[in-house]
């Protein structure tokens, strides 16, 4: 693998694309349950920008903050640096509490970085973090994606050590989290369920959350291989569903993981153009979690790779269009609040 190869490339992105549509079911009340805010060379996304897309249309009344480990500290102990992104995410969590920058809650809830591989010494880093925003921290995210495809490797701003979910402190760790009714946002690759499956086994009693429907790993594919992906992501998928304590976070489409090539595009994206990729996906999270297990997602401003804020909602909205009420309101707001304890 060369160097060129490990390249992170650029985040170009359409995230003001599609402003234009009409708001689709303007009325039902967003809780999007995953999005980053951070300052970074390629892009800057942070809480004004945030609340100008949650202010575009859609009816987004919180969100939950998930880490991306933006905002570090720069001193201290590493087990405890994720401490500075949760200390940013409170804040910003808390002046929108206020109702003076609107009625969008950015930042309702908020999911950590720890790094699992510390065993027993993230519990340090979990009670600091817990002290520091009690009313919104919620759980850590490790992201343990491991790539058959070094392209994917040019797309992970903060690439992952291979092993972590089989190194020797993670399971000590991890038990740290039931003990506190914290969760653990689980971001792998779809040949990674299978370990995903048995971590659930093994601690029944804590929340585990999917992250971007277990991505279907495509990226550098021709069509026969994506089919296979394809057919190997919805046999694990279904499989992992069978773990009650599993839930399942709808979004990461726009991710060039995928293989679907929406961020290449040069025209407009309509929401009809990402329903009609997205379908079949979103489809199988909801057969096989059903709606009470899932949650709808922007990840943006990452997934703006491949499509606007309003076209994203839009999509989402347009691929459930037959489900009833109590289903639509579970997907969009309802799961999201209960896994993540946001009263609305």
């Amino acid at each position: 693998m060369n160097k060129a190869t490990l390249t992170t490339v650029p985040m170009t992105h359409k995230l003001h694309e599609g402003r234009n549509e009409p708001i689709l079911d303007p009325d039902l009340a967003v809780l999007d349950a995953h999005h980053h805010l951070f300052d970074r060379p390629a892009l800057k996304y942070l809480m004004e920008d945030y609340l100008r897309d949650a202010g575009s249309g859609h009816r987004v009344v919180a969100s939950v903050y998930v880490e991306t480990r933006a905002f570090a500290w720069t001193h201290g102990p590493d087990v405890l640096r994720p401490l500075g992104e949760v200390e940013f995410a409170n804040a910003v969590g808390t002046l929108c509490a206020t109702g003076a920058y609107g009625p969008a809650r950015v930042c309702a809830a908020i999911v950590g970085y720890a790094d699992l591989r510390e065993g027993d010494a993230v519990a340090a880093l979990l009670d600091r973090a817990m002290a520091m925003a009690p009313d919104r921290f919620r759980g850590v995210r490790q992201p343990c994606l491991e790539f058959r495809n070094p392209d994917g490797l040019r797309y992970a701003p903060n690439p992952p050590s291979p092993g972590t979910l089989d190194s020797t402190g993670f399971r000590q760790a991890f038990r740290h989290l039931g003990m506190r009714g914290l969760s653990f946002d689980a971001a792998v690759l779809h040949h990674q369920l299978p370990q995903i499956a048995v971590l659930a086994d093994a601690f029944p009693n804590t929340t585990i959350v999917l992250n971007h429907i277990g991505i279907a790993e495509g990226i550098g594919l021709h069509a026969t291989g994506r089919a296979e992906a394809m057919r190997e992501w919805r046999k694990e998928l279904q499989d992992l569903a069978r773990r009650p304590n599993v839930m399942c976070k709808l979004g990461g489409l726009g991710m060039p993981f995928w293989g679907l090539g929406l961020e290449d595009r040069t025209e407009p994206t309509s929401y009809l153009d990402l329903a009609a990729a997205w379908k079949p996906y979103v489809e199988a999270g909801i057969e096989f979690f059903g709606p009470a297990r899932c949650m709808m997602s922007s990840n943006y401003p990452v997934d703006g790779r491949s499509c606007g804020f309003v076209p994203l909602w839009n999509a989402l909205k347009h691929i459930v269009a037959g489900c009833s009420f109590e289903e639509k309101a579970a997907l969009f707001h309802g799961t999201a609040a209960r896994v993540y304890r946001i009263a609305l």
